[in-house]
């Protein structure tokens, strides 16, 4: 169990955290969610005892290993494997114990231990959970220094799940992974034995992994069951309630400072005065739920669309040198297509992107663009090209080096740099409002084709919101390449897949993805066949006519259930916008909250029954 009882901590003038408490049971899936900046990866290093609240405590239980991915990549000459193997610290010392244990009683009792502790099973195990993270079997042999740091980090959490601490903080795991393995990771938290607390902007990750969300706001630390849906939902419907109750609230006040303004001076109604002064003394002010607005982001469209394919390729192969990375090539994309990029990291999706963003030559073949085609590029190594003792400002200045000051501060502003924000040095700027500055840059002259590489990292959801929003209102052609399942579901129309040194369309969903990275080829062909035959028999079936009047009678019935459910919805909130309610008993006035969302949620299906009939009435008539 992990209990955080009255945590404060302030972070130089900022107050983080303001006798913040929450209690998160032994066994849980935890995800940590809150603005950036807020204090998320404080809380951790608070829970890890590297630094110490100004006041409160953090309990956790006797003996409770803690695990944490390591900030610093490991990168010595050791293998993958082996890397992996050594963070589990007892096995390796009582493998290097028994080479060198002489006394038999002493040898026993470290065979013992190796066999409680699954050592034979190990290296199998490291090799499932590398595997899982990209790394196949010739990948695990070599040397840890020959990778680059973001598949070093992946080695780092590798050898943390491992290890398999009793709690489990990730800090943004999905980070340093591609789709695959984010999928697969989000799998195995699904499955892991023990408490998970993971900090994660990934709607899918929080919606799948874990069963509660731990909430960051306003200094004050909040639980809530279930994924982030639910918790978006229920702390919607929290809003709702406050907004109504503070509104009673200041009626009240307004009432009651009328009463004492108009007779305070009268003797005869002095004592009346005197109680209402003293209740208003009293009434604790109802402080509603505040979500900070996010700054939209802003792709202009291009101002003359080309004529179709904007890019088309036959039999075309591209790569390094003489050295091929994808070949028969043979794809077109139209002016408005918007391509979801699937495929392991290292199989050539950003070489790909590059081919069709002009950065890369043809090898061999015929790949024709227009020659008017603007190209926007954004990938995340591209924010070390930000000029550190650059502003905002200054770097949409060099883009419009004649145009007024005031212009050139609009446009900072329409990228999410507004006012004195915009003469922020980069320096000092985060990563996600980096990325905001270069995205912003990057779309600046309105291009026909924009080309996103893992866009979301250092994004928080809301954030992540609003670059979506920002991809469908843009009109031109998109490829985009994320781990981030719910920006690729929202707004990608076509799926294609890079694997065996070509690209292809995907014949299938992410849910069919999915199955084809967790369980194999072998699951997307039984997923597809099942699928064939469930419409085939669809459409040999019989229709059954149903007379109008049976539908008209089902119609009435759900009618009837739909004023009911509403009925007793409003005499949920007529009791919830009551003060009182709150005040005499927090436990009834929760139970009835959560009874309130479950009724939301059966209006809802009777309403879409009601829909579904009402079509069927119009088909029948």
């Amino acid at each position: 169990m992990l209990i955080l009882s009255d945590l404060t901590y302030r972070l130089g003038p900022r107050l983080l955290f303001d006798k913040a408490s929450a209690t998160i049971q032994t066994g849980s899936r935890v995800g940590f969610v809150a603005r950036n900046g807020t204090g998320k990866t404080t809380l951790f290093r608070m829970i890890r005892n590297e630094i110490a609240p100004e006041s409160g405590a953090i309990t956790l239980g006797k003996g409770l290993r803690i695990g944490a991915v390591a900030q610093e990549a490991p990168g010595g000459p050791e293998s993958l494997i082996e890397v992996v193997l050594a963070a589990d610290t007892e096995r390796a010392a009582l493998l290097k114990e028994a080479d060198s244990a002489t006394d038999p009683a002493r040898i026993s009792e470290i065979h013992v231990r190796l066999a409680d502790i699954g050592s034979h099973a190990a290296p199998a195990r490291a090799a499932t959970i590398l595997h899982g993270l990209g790394f196949d079997a010739e990948a695990q042999a070599r040397p840890c220094s020959s990778y680059s740091g973001g598949w070093r980090m992946r080695v780092a959490l590798a050898a943390v799940l491992f290890t398999e601490p009793d709690l489990l903080l990730l800090d943004e795991p999905t980070n340093y992974l591609d789709l695959e393995g984010t999928l697969w990771l989000m799998d195995y938290l699904e499955r892991y034995p023990h408490t998970v607390l993971v900090i994660s902007h990934d709607r899918d990750l929080l919606n799948q992994s874990v069963d509660q969300i731990l909430h960051l706001d306003q200094a004050k630390l909040t639980l809530y069951k279930g994924g982030y849906d639910n918790f978006e939902k229920q702390r919607s419907e929290q809003q709702a309630i406050l907004q109504k109750m503070q509104k009673k609230q200041s009626d009240e006040r307004k009432h009651l400072e009328a009463f004492i303004n108009r007779f305070k001076a009268k003797a005869s109604k002095a004592s009346q005065a005197q109680s209402r002064v003293k209740r208003l003394e009293k009434m604790k002010t109802i402080t509603p739920i505040v979500d900070l607005d996010v700054l939209p982001f802003h792709f202009p469209s291009p101002e003359r669309p080309l004529s179709p394919p904007i890019v088309a390729m036959e039999s075309a192969s591209v790569g390094y040198g003489d050295k091929p990375v994808l070949s028969k090539l043979s794809l077109s994309i139209a002016e408005d297509d918007r391509i979801g990029l699937l495929g392991s990291n290292g199989n050539g999706k950003s070489t790909f992107a590059k081919l069709v963003g002009g950065r890369l030559d043809v090898m061999s073949g015929a790949f024709r663009s227009s020659s008017k085609m603007k190209v926007a590029y954004f990938a995340q190594h591209q924010l070390d090209e930000l000029k550190e003792g650059g502003t905002p400002f200054s770097h949409v200045r060099e883009l419009m080096p004649d145009a007024p000051e005031a212009k050139v501060r609009s446009r900072a502003a329409q990228m999410g740099f507004p006012g004195q924000k915009a003469d922020t040095p980069v320096s000092n700027i985060s990563g996600g409002e980096k990325a905001r500055l270069l995205m912003g840059l990057a779309t600046f002259g309105g291009p026909h084709l924009l080309i996103l590489d893992e866009p979301t990292n250092h994004l928080d959801i809301d954030s992540r919101v609003a670059l979506m929003d920002a991809i469908n209102e843009y009109e031109g052609a998109i490829i985009l390449i994320s781990h981030d399942r719910f920006l690729l579901e929202a707004c990608a129309d076509r799926l294609w897949l890079v694997n065996s040194g070509t690209v292809k369309p995907f014949d299938g969903d992410l849910d069919a993805y999915r199955a084809l990275v967790l369980e194999g080829p072998e699951a997307l062909a039984s997923a597809k066949s099942k699928q064939e035959r469930m419409e085939a028999a669809a459409r040999e079936a019989p229709v059954k006519k149903v007379h109008p009047n049976t539908i008209r009678k089902k119609i009435e019935t759900v009618d009837a259930r739909i004023a009911k459910i509403s009925e007793l919805i409003n005499r949920v909130d007529e009791i919830l916008s009551k003060p009182e309610t709150f005040q005499r008993d927090k436990g009834k006035a929760a139970q009835l909250a959560a009874q309130r969302a479950e009724l939301a949620k059966a209006l809802e299906t009777a309403e879409e029954e009601w829909l579904a009939l009402s079509t069927e009435l119009e088909a029948a008539l």
